[in-house]
């Protein structure tokens, strides 16, 4: 789903507390970075402010939201290396990326199982995918605080039905908690799953081959 038309809960990685091993040094020395599912391109263009050695790659199916992503990085001064395509989560182009992040999207896709194992092949075989999802956890009960209630009220009216209107059939549901997440990452071919840091909205996982 586009983050045009979904709740936003940012994640930003922190240059002062590197949270995923390995990956700061590498956006500092120049990396290959894809942001898939990016939306208006506003975390793209973070990291293109952030890390001028690296690259960015932004996809997105939704047309318009591509259109204002590629202006507000030119706006930004970042579009030499802030580049943005018309693509879903399973047919972005590139491979050899250091860095995937998917930030609050992957529970909004009709076909996350298809997404990840596109992500496996287009990673470097020691790139990270870095996952932002809501804070969930994996049981009914364990979601029953304000935040999960929220959470179970915007995906049941907005990404549950965004993501089955979308080819596939599959979608992760409400509130699809830490288990749900290594299971499908384990199905896509990964081998190496952690959870590399948390906040009360947000759970980050650290993927990689």
């Amino acid at each position: 789903m586009s983050r045009a038309r979904s709740c936003s809960r940012w994640v930003r990685l922190r240059p002062s507390s590197p949270a995923l091993e390995g990956v700061q040094e590498k956006l500092l020395s120049g990396a290959k970075v894809a942001d898939i599912g990016c939306g208006l391109g506003a975390s793209t263009i973070l990291l293109a402010r952030e890390y001028p050695n690296s690259a960015f790659a932004g996809s997105d199916y939704h047309d318009q939201s591509i259109d204002l992503a590629r202006k507000r990085a030119e706006d930004a001064g970042v579009s030499g290396r802030a580049t943005f395509e018309v693509a879903t989560a399973a047919a972005f182009s590139g491979t050899g990326y250091d860095l995937a992040a998917t930030f609050d999207c992957l529970h909004d896709m009709g076909d996350p199982l298809s997404a990840a194992r596109h992500i496996r092949q287009a990673l470097a075989p020691d790139g990270t995918w870095l996952i932002a999802e809501p804070n969930a956890g994996d049981t009914i009960n364990d979601n029953l605080n304000p935040v999960g209630r929220i959470y179970y009220n915007a995906s049941t009216l907005l990404c549950i039905p965004n993501a089955m209107s979308q080819a596939g059939g599959y979608t992760l549901g409400a509130q699809a908690g830490e288990a749900a997440i290594r299971q499908l990452i384990t199905d896509a071919g990964f081998t190496r799953f952690r959870r590399a840091a948390e906040t009360p909205f947000n759970l980050i996982y650290e993927v990689r081959p």
